[in-house]
């Protein structure tokens, strides 16, 4: 089809293009009156008159200089043919056919077609009402010059050559305006589809997802730059050439998707897959559909969409957790209230039983070493109702700002800070303003701020920033809509392994020795509440803690 359509603009173009039929006529022009005068000079002037010589070379001078000031016009200077110099050339082409034709015999003249021909042209440049118009002067011009030639004798034949050129000129001028307007239409087809692939380039260019398009054998027709990053290969320059392997060797899955799509030639097929990156495995979204045959009447096709669903795993993996946390909140307040009441009556008695007189220093050891272990036990239920009682309290006006820099600021000075850790505040100059509990996100950010501080080596950097991300910048599937804002903490610590990483918010999950897991598990309830989510990144270069807050907050709904 696209051949098909290339030969018919090919066509068109050689046919109404202006400025290829002004040369053809240029050409003509000279070899008409070239010939003309070459057979004055060879034939008129020795056997008929001398006068006609001159009438020939006339004409041969005027052809000439016209058609080079035309040249020059049209073709150097590339200047556009307006109607006035149109209807010079063509007024010019009679007269000197009427020359030709008059020298050759007059009404008799073989040369009296080339009057149709000159019609023809007038009636592809101009429109039909000129074009007639001229006609009807070559009309005039031929009939005056038999008429003068014959002695005013105007036969039959002549007056039917004569009807012969009005209806050529009359059919030539009705073909030629619908092949003009078939033209023009054509023209605003090819702009409007000319639009319409540059729209569709530039959208395509620009869309995060990796779509390739593939012919049966595997060989790359198009592939946008999504997939070239997505994929790791450049597919941009595989152009024709067959990739299925290359793609193989990065995301097996995606091949096989494309195999499959060739051999069973399903209308669409959705699945999900995965594909190594930079030592990691990186989940996908994989549409494969077969390109329609009226697109590519020629073999088949197969088109892939991809899409990097890590942001939408996390989140829902987030989502996930979120419902356990709350299960266990639950179980964590009732098994508190039920264990604190018993466990301060123990403490009490063994601290009553250890300071009697009559207690042996077995029996003393002992009782401060139960008192010891009561005292945190209940610390740690005194944790578990912090962590079952997490909730956005209150829904004060709040600048991030402050919040980050006063948690930031306090875990400075915390003892536990490691030695020589140097912190380092990026805020925004503009106000980022939301609605929440300060207490709660203080808590939050200090407690982030604090386990990189902790995490960090002896002269390390704890960076923490905030910046405002726009709807189109942020993650997919986040539990709110528009603009957030984002808060990281960074540390230079030596990382967190995976399998702690994908339980690094549940209870109990520490990394620290003698802590109580519970720690992260609160900085996520609190987070949750305002909702937003946390995302953590490690590796050996250091942890990421990423929180997205919306940046227009409004609580209304939340559970307390």
């Amino acid at each position: 089809m696209a051949l098909a359509g290339d030969g018919a603009n090919q066509w068109y173009r050689a046919v109404l293009d202006p400025r290829r039929l002004l040369i053809w006529i240029y050409v003509g022009r000279l070899v008409v009156a070239s010939a003309n005068f070459t057979w004055a000079l060879l034939v008129l002037s020795i056997f008929v008159s001398p006068f006609n010589t001159v009438l020939a070379a006339g004409a041969f001078v005027s052809a000439m200089a016209l058609t080079a000031y035309s040249y020059v016009r049209t073709v150097v200077n590339r200047r556009r043919a307006g109607a006035g110099f149109l209807y010079l050339q063509f007024v010019h082409d009679l007269l000197l056919i009427t020359v030709v034709v008059h020298l050759t015999g007059g009404g008799d003249s073989q040369f009296a077609a080339l009057y149709i021909l000159v019609n023809a042209m007038a009636a592809l440049l101009l429109p039909i009402g000129s074009s007639l118009l001229l006609a009807m002067l070559g009309s005039v011009l031929y009939v005056g010059d038999a008429f003068l030639v014959s002695g005013g004798d105007i036969s039959m034949p002549l007056l039917m050559q004569l009807v012969v050129f009005v209806l050529v000129a009359v059919g030539t001028g009705y073909i030629a305006g619908r092949l003009q307007e078939a033209g023009q239409g054509r023209e605003r087809l090819q702009a409007e589809l000319a639009s319409v692939q540059l729209r569709a380039a530039d959208i395509l260019a620009n869309i995060r997802a990796g779509i390739i398009t593939v012919d049966d054998l595997g060989r790359v027709l198009y592939a946008n730059p999504a997939a070239s990053t997505l994929l790791g290969i450049p597919l941009a320059e595989q152009g024709g050439a067959p990739i299925l392997d290359r793609v193989r060797a990065v995301a097996p899955d995606v091949a096989d998707a494309i195999v499959a799509q060739i051999g069973e030639r399903r209308s669409s097929e959705r699945s999900e897959g995965t594909m190594a990156r930079d030592g990691r495995t990186v989940p996908l979204a994989i549409t494969t559909t077969a390109v329609a045959g009226d697109l590519r009447p020629v073999g088949g096709a197969t088109t892939v969409i991809l899409q990097d669903i890590s942001d939408e795993k996390r989140v829902e993996a987030l989502r996930l957790r979120a419902q356990r946390l709350e299960a266990v909140a639950e179980l964590s307040a009732s098994l508190a209230h039920e264990i604190k009441n018993p466990l301060a009556s123990i403490r009490s008695a063994v601290e009553q039983i250890a300071h009697r007189e009559a207690a042996t220093d077995d029996e003393r050891t002992l009782g401060a070493l139960i008192t010891r272990e009561s005292d945190r036990l209940s610390r740690l239920l005194s944790e578990f109702l912090d962590f079952a009682r997490v909730q956005a309290a209150r829904r004060d006006p709040l600048d991030l700002r402050d919040i980050v820099r006063a948690a930031t600021a306090l875990a400075g000075t915390h003892p536990d800070r490691g030695a020589g850790v140097e912190l380092d505040v990026q805020v925004p100059e503009q106000p980022t303003p939301l609605s929440g509990d300060e207490d709660l996100l203080h808590r939050a950010f200090f407690n982030l701020v604090l386990n990189a501080c902790q995490a960090s080596p002896a002269s390390g950097r704890v960076t923490v920033s905030l910046r405002r991300v726009s709807a189109s910048e942020r993650p997919p599937g986040l539990p709110f809509e528009g603009a957030a804002y984002c808060v990281e903490v960074r540390d230079q610590g030596e990382g967190i392994s995976q399998d702690i990483q994908d339980r690094l918010f549940e209870p109990f999950a520490t990394t620290k020795p003698g802590g109580s897991g519970l720690g992260l598990a609160i900085v996520h309830r609190a987070i949750e509440a305002h909702r937003g989510v946390i995302l953590v990144d490690s590796d050996g270069g250091g942890t990421r803690f990423s929180v997205l807050l919306p940046a227009e907050q409004d609580l209304t709904g939340v559970p307390t």
